[in-house]
């Protein structure tokens, strides 16, 4: 049996990771500069600009963990070897995280887009997202890119109109009031823009390799290193940019949590949208003001749904991780016919959706998602910095606990300063450490019951066994089915015709993959036992060979298996999806066409 590769194929490069990444990193200026306000008025920006110091350091630090873990760096995976129980409270720090992100991000889209009861639409979208989500993970790396491109460019413009007002913004700059306490408390409820940090840590398992790299020891920091720097320095330099602007904005009061506007109540939400009325009205005219803040409002717009979609493939495959872990329930890893699990799925559409319409308000929705991001962090620093095994330079190394401290320290503040934000955040990690004594529990009495003899297994009826193939020679075909079928049968018959080895690849599907399924066998699965022994009684063991993998990419691992054994022909069948399935999934074969060598031909049997 040829050793295939489960890995997720390493194609995303520094564009598409930086893309990636801006798109959950980049969301947090549309909301914290306006809840910032609401907290300090004129005097925010010198909470805004520790924040984005903050930003920067926790940046610094993540582009040490992407270095040392090539094959994803989040907090479950780089804390896993040293801790169980850490791992899993970091786990679920994660989960908490990322349901608050579904929620505020399509909260924050429809606050821009200004339309009445925005929690409503938000609990729809999230819902919608969720459905397609069933279908399988998108993608995304070429749609981020898509979306954050625009972005950029109506940031920066906003950037580039917010300059000749920083003069008047000064001016009306005034210094923080009240002790330190009260400014600690301040600073610690905007610390929003750490969020989808960890995004850049998950995605190192897909990014390219260095040119240097070896098979023993991967590297990816060609890739990560870049895509962190250009967000980062696009998240901090432009959050503190048009922090200060802000202040130029005059009439600004707070009522309670709110901020209001001459003639705009309400703009806390949306600031960036007002900010670009009024900055760019003032130059070209009150409608091309208002243009151009429905431009902000539809580009953010539309980078916030994506933060959406980001969050629930996040949370399923967080859930998946942890049922293969075996630390949640096995329901939770029962794939549907789309390779996704189901019980996962709902879960991450149907919690997102409850929780947007019980809070319905970005500021208490902000101060549910800070307990969560920073634990997070916190808990991937405090695990990276105490690990003698990691190979981190000295400054890295105290960097990372001085980051850690910080982050701590904010981390315990929002326990003991934001009961809600500790009751959500408790009950997350309840429910995780109730599901997994459960799934102990049940584990224990399971081994301690006398099994039965295992029964030897029926063989899977196959038609009475052809002599093998006198002699194979020449280039081999390649078949890839997903079970016994005509397809197979075409590939059989080509293969006797022609005297050629006949390679049948069978592939898993998964949405994530753990350290069991790289050792997977194909023994352990009955699909692909019934699909090797039926094509072994028609060829026999000189003219067969069983290719299979465990992959959450199937069309990338058939084409790297095509070009691995050296085929002539890849034989596929053609799919029974309905044309909008298709759409949303995205077509297998078409895929497969543009990733395959030209001298290979691709032959689909109808």
């Amino acid at each position: 049996m040829i050793a295939s590769v489960t890995k997720r194929p390493r194609n995303v490069d520094v564009p598409r990771a930086a893309a990636i990444l801006y798109g959950d990193w980049g969301t947090s200026k549309a909301y914290v500069i306006g809840l910032a306000f609401a907290v300090a008025g004129y005097s925010s920006f010198w909470l805004i600009a520790p924040m984005c110091v903050l930003t920067a350091l926790v940046g610094l630090n993540y582009i040490a963990i992407c270095k040392h873990y090539p094959d994803g760096g989040g907090v479950y995976a780089s804390v896993r070897h040293r801790s169980e129980i850490i791992s899993i409270v970091g786990a679920f720090l994660l989960i908490a995280d990322y349901i608050v992100t579904a929620a505020i991000s399509a909260l924050s889209a429809f606050q821009y887009l200004g339309v009445p009861h925005p929690e409503k639409y938000a609990a729809a979208a999230i819902a919608v997202i969720g459905v397609l989500n069933y279908f399988g993970p998108k993608h995304t790396g070429g749609l981020a890119f898509l979306i954050s491109v625009p972005t950029v460019i109506v940031v920066v413009l906003l950037g580039v109109f917010s300059v000749p007002h920083l003069g008047e913004a000064v001016n009306n700059l005034q210094p923080l009031h009240g002790g330190f306490w009260t400014n600690w408390n301040g600073f610690v409820s905007i610390v929003l823009a750490l969020s989808g940090v960890e995004a850049v840590a998950n995605a190192t398992g897909v990014m390219k390799l260095n040119p240097t790299s070896a098979n023993g020891r991967p590297s990816v920091s060609r890739t990560s290193t870049p895509a962190t720097v250009l967000v980062m320095v696009e998240v901090c330099v432009f959050t503190a940019l048009l922090g200060l602007a802000m202040n130029a904005l005059g009439g600004l009061q707070i009522s309670g949590q709110e901020v209001n506007a001459p003639a705009h109540p309400g703009v806390r939400d949306y600031m960036l949208r007002y900010m670009a009325e009024v900055f760019i009205g003032n130059t070209f005219g009150q409608t091309i003001g208002h243009i151009a803040g429905w431009a902000v409002s539809i580009v953010f717009g539309f980078l916030l749904l994506s933060a959406v979609n980001t969050a629930i493939v996040g949370l399923i495959s967080v859930q998946f991780l942890l049922s293969r872990d075996r630390e949640v329930p096995a329901a939770f890893q029962k794939l549907n016919s789309f390779g996704v699990p189901t019980l996962a799925m709902i879960v991450a559409t149907v919690v997102p959706v409850a929780l947007v319409m019980f809070v319905k308000d970005v500021a208490s929705l902000a101060d549910l998602y800070a307990v969560g991001v920073v634990g997070a962090i916190a808990t991937n620093l405090g695990a990276s910095a105490t690990d003698r095994k990691l190979p981190l330079a000295r400054w890295e190394r105290w960097l990372m606990f001085g980051t850690f401290f910080i982050m701590l320290a904010i981390e315990l503040s929002l326990f003991v300063d934001k009961p809600r934000a500790r009751v959500f955040a408790v009950t997350v990690l309840a429910a995780g450490l109730i599901l997994r004594g459960l799934v102990r529990e049940r584990a224990e009495k399971k081994a301690r019951a006398t099994a039965p003899a295992p029964a030897t297994p029926t063989p899977y009826p196959v038609s009475t066994p052809v002599p093998e193939i006198a002699a194979v020679s020449g280039a081999p075909l390649l078949c890839a089915v997903r079970g016994i079928n005509r397809t197979l049968d075409f590939a059989i018959k080509e293969a006797r015709e022609t005297h050629r080895p006949l390679y049948v690849a069978f592939i898993r599907e998964q949405p994530a993959l753990t350290a069991e399924d790289h050792a997977r066998k194909w023994q352990d699965d009955e699909e692909a036992s019934q699909v090797f022994v039926h094509a072994k009684s028609r060829l026999g063991s000189g003219g067969f060979c069983p290719c299979y993998a465990v992959s959450d990419s199937p069309a990338d691992t058939i084409v790297d298996i095509a070009a691995t054994i050296g085929a002539e022909r890849l034989i596929l069948g053609t799919t029974r999806r309905g044309a909008l399935v298709n759409v949303l999934r995205g077509n297998i074969i078409r895929r497969i066409a543009k990733l395959l060598p030209e001298q290979i031909d691709l032959l689909v049997y109808a």
